[in-house]
């Protein structure tokens, strides 16, 4: 157990070393450390056009959100919040379900079964397997579609849990200690395991974090966050606890649990979760108030007309259970402080 200490104190110095995000230095007058962090992390030179756009629009938010006071459960009655919230709130829950703690908690138990007694060499094949693929996973989230890369990857878990879980209830559970079909069954569920994990460390261990973060805009984004991480750790916790009473009764059933979670987190993301990848947080907040069909997100392109949609320019106030804006007409569309923007299709 102390050898857990020199992880920790590695983790500790690195985060000395790490820069504040570039929206806390610039609300906190730090402008120019904030554009240096944002061109370093695109790889581009401080002056570029899209690092001053980015700047810009930081500076445009910073200065419509600088006087206003806003109470926490705005975060759940804004603008489509609770829509928002209750997504990130499923995402982080289905990761969870997917079934990748199942493997890491449960790992060494799993492949004693399988016929690795020692459980060093499990924890190397588990985490050696986690980490190369966070590797890649790194790469995916800087030029892959968020979208594309979670409901793929939920239909490869879904798979693989399905292959896993069959093996393993129909071959290897019955079959004769040290028989050729208990090695070759549990040789199939080892490598079944590893691809499992290939795919959820490169997409779903990942990216549903950045998806989250992405989601929310910047006025509500503390509160929103709190709840999402809620629902990770309280279903991690549940999966922690149940899991050796179900496996004890269902055996590698359980695996056929984790399959059909897989399969909702297909549907959740595939028909519910807009694309963010390469777009503004601005960007991202407008088309959830547009209402724009997550299918068809990823081409979606903004006009003149609905550029300057976004949650943190709006003045907010309560009216009974709901969070209106304080120049809301009686008619269809959004009114924004400049003038009336046109149009039936952009209610918010």
């Amino acid at each position: 157990m102390g050898v857990g200490f020199i992880w920790a104190l590695i983790l500790g110095t690195g985060i000395i070393f790490l820069p504040e995000s570039p929206r806390h230095d610039w609300n906190h007058g730090r402008t120019e450390r904030a554009q240096t962090t944002m061109a370093k992390f695109y790889g581009l030179p401080n002056e570029h056009p899209m690092i001053m756009e980015e700047c810009a629009e930081i500076e445009k938010v910073r200065a419509e959100t600088h006087d206003h006071d806003h109470p926490w459960y705005e975060a759940v009655t804004g603008p489509r919040m609770f829509y928002r919230v209750a997504l990130a709130m499923t995402l982080q829950m289905l990761q969870q379900l997917t079934g990748a703690n199942y493997f890491f908690y449960y790992g060494t138990t799993i492949f004693q079964g399988v016929g690795i007694d020692n459980s060093y060499v499990t924890a190397m094949i588990l985490g050696g397997v986690n980490v190369g693929a966070t590797f890649f996973g790194v790469y995916m989230a800087r030029h892959f579609r968020r979208r594309e890369s979670l409901w793929i990857a939920a239909l490869w878990q879904c798979m693989c849990f399905l292959v896993f879980a069959s093996v393993g209830q129909f071959q290897f559970k019955n079959a004769p200690e040290g028989s050729a079909t208990a090695k070759t069954s549990g040789t199939v569920m080892i490598v079944f395991a590893c691809l499992f994990i290939v795919g959820f460390a490169t997409t779903w261990g990942p990216l549903v974090w950045a998806c989250i973060g992405e989601m929310f805009p910047y006025r509500y984004r503390a509160v929103d966050m709190a709840f999402a991480t809620s629902a990770n750790w309280f279903w991690n916790f549940m999966l922690a606890f149940f899991t050796p009473f179900i496996t004890g009764d269902i055996q590698y059933a359980y695996g056929y649990v984790f399959a059909g979670c897989n399969l909702a987190a297909f549907v959740v993301v595939y028909f519910f979760l807009i694309e963010s990848s390469g777009k503004t947080l601005e960007e991202v907040d407008q088309m959830y108030l547009l209402h724009v069909p997550p299918r068809h997100s990823a081409k979606f392109e903004f006009d003149e007309s609905t550029r300057d949609i976004y949650t943190d320019n709006m003045q907010l106030r309560n009216r009974g259970r709901r969070t209106v804006k304080v120049d809301e007409a009686n008619r269809e569309g959004v009114l924004q402080k400049e003038g009336t923007l046109q149009g039936d299709d952009t209610k918010v």
